[in-house]
């Protein structure tokens, strides 16, 4: 699964794509799927202080790892504060990764009910020992090249797993998911927290209990975004959740420095799955 979100006008896209279980040693293989968490204010700080915050994420992940993964997303997200009233952020986002993760379709549509949504839209292609090559549709048409280390959103979660599962407890990559401006590489620094074996119910939500998850490992992970060569700095974007062996997320938690929102799983269907002829 994967989550763009709004961050002032800045649309940030951080990914969680779900991963069917594979035995421990082979490459996790992404699940097509449809969820839905339902979103709160779990933490203000900072002079421009949050009252309160409601919202939902909702996505629609299909495809198999032959042809590719396809996303289609819809964030909404109601803020109040005394300082600036109530504003509304809605984000939709499409995007298609091909499955040996070398090219990336994405459009991000962020709107605030206030005059016409931004859109950024394009492509991007990894190239071996080569720049990444990005080409813009909108806000307007160009070609960049970018850090050609960076990767794109279901490869670095694939890793993410791949790291989990051999113990390690961080993970360094740099990823481009066609956020912000459709220009920008941020670098990322994932934390592992220790593995939480299969069976273990307490605290979860009602769609997290299902057979499809019950017999999965999970780990904490927090997952920091930084601008390029900002990585010293305070980072832009911070993200923790629950990660499964077979990629599905829970218990999220969305912190933008100001103020935090914490994602509940209210849904979650875990879509058949088509099998790879290769």
């Amino acid at each position: 699964m994967r989550f763009p979100v709004v961050l002032g006008s800045t649309v940030l896209a951080f990914a969680l794509p779900a991963y069917a279980e594979v035995p421990t040693g082979k490459p996790p293989q992404l699940a097509p799927h449809r969820a839905v968490y339902d979103l709160s204010l779990a933490a203000s700080k900072g002079a421009r202080t949050v009252e309160s915050a409601r919202g939902r994420i909702a996505f629609d992940f299909t495809g198999d790892a032959c042809e590719g993964y396809a996303l289609k997303f819809r964030q909404v997200t109601v803020i109040e504060s005394a300082e600036s009233g109530t504003k509304t952020s809605d984000l939709r986002t499409a995007n298609f990764e091909s499955g040996d993760g070398k090219t990336f379709r994405f459009r991000n549509d962020t709107g605030s009910g206030e005059g016409p949504a931004q859109s950024v839209d394009g492509n991007a292609e990894r190239k071996a020992n080569g720049p990444l090559a990005v080409r813009l549709k909108a806000p307007k048409r160009d070609n960049v090249s970018l850090d050609g280390e960076a990767v794109f959103p279901n490869t670095q979660m694939r890793d993410l797993i791949v790291a989990a599962r051999a113990g390690k407890t961080t993970l360094n990559m740099k990823i481009f998911d066609g956020s912000d401006d459709g220009r920008t590489v941020y670098e990322t620094l994932s934390v592992i927290g220790k593995r939480i074996e299969p069976g273990n119910a307490a605290g979860l939500e009602e769609p997290a209990r299902q057979e499809g998850l019950a017999k999965l490992a999970r780990w904490p992970v927090t997952m920091s975004y930084f601008k390029p060569g900002k990585k010293d700095d305070t980072p832009v974007y911070v993200l923790s959740f629950d990660l499964y062996e077979n990629g599905v997320s829970r218990a999220l938690r969305l912190d933008y420095g100001d103020f935090a929102l914490k994602g509940e799983m209210t849904r979650l269907e875990l879509l058949p799955e088509k099998p790879c002829q290769k």
